[in-house]
């Protein structure tokens, strides 16, 4: 599309999100870290969205999801930012803040610094969570590799895109 700020595979996975949301009259909320709001973004670059996009919180340092979104110390010292267990916190604080149905979170290391061992440049984790469901929520890692800042980026939009699809 002309002037498009998102590239085509992102609008059309943002614009299915709205539509798909909106048949299913569900509202959604994002927590997002490495994305930067990248997925928020996305969903508003479709007309209509406000009838589907509730709010989005951009936690990018520990202190913002600790502040905004309720994750405790000890998941940040345990398991760090970059863990299923923070995401799911994100997610649930995420809820929690909001009138959404179902909020997602992400977080990562999109490089090109930051990585470890353990969590090498292109790890991104995801966790959805939805209103009203018992259980843990769903948690994903995903290992994009080292791509680049900007692709790691875009893969975390697609993946955390298709996480909030009914």
């Amino acid at each position: 599309m002309a002037g498009a700020l998102l590239s085509d595979d992102i609008e059309e996975l943002a614009r299915r999100c709205v539509e798909e949301n909106l048949a299913a009259c569900r509202r959604v909320a994002l927590a997002e870290s490495c994305t930067g709001g990248l997925v928020t973004a996305a969903l508003t670059e479709i007309p209509g969205s406000s009838k589907v996009l509730d709010r989005g919180f951009v936690t990018y340092s520990n202190e913002a999801k600790f502040e905004m979104l309720g994750v405790s110390n000890e998941i940040m010292d345990t398991f760090g930012a970059v863990s299923i267990a923070c995401v799911w916190a994100m997610a649930q604080g995420a809820l929690e803040r909001s009138q959404a149905d179902v909020a997602v979170a992400i977080s990562g290391v999109a490089g090109p610094d930051g990585g470890s061992d353990l969590k090498p440049v292109g790890t991104v984790v995801f966790a959805r969570v939805t209103r009203g469901e018992v259980g843990d929520p769903e948690g994903e890692l995903r290992n994009f590799g080292n791509v680049g800042r900007a692709e790691v980026r875009r893969q975390a939009t697609l993946c955390a895109l298709e996480l909030l699809l009914p």
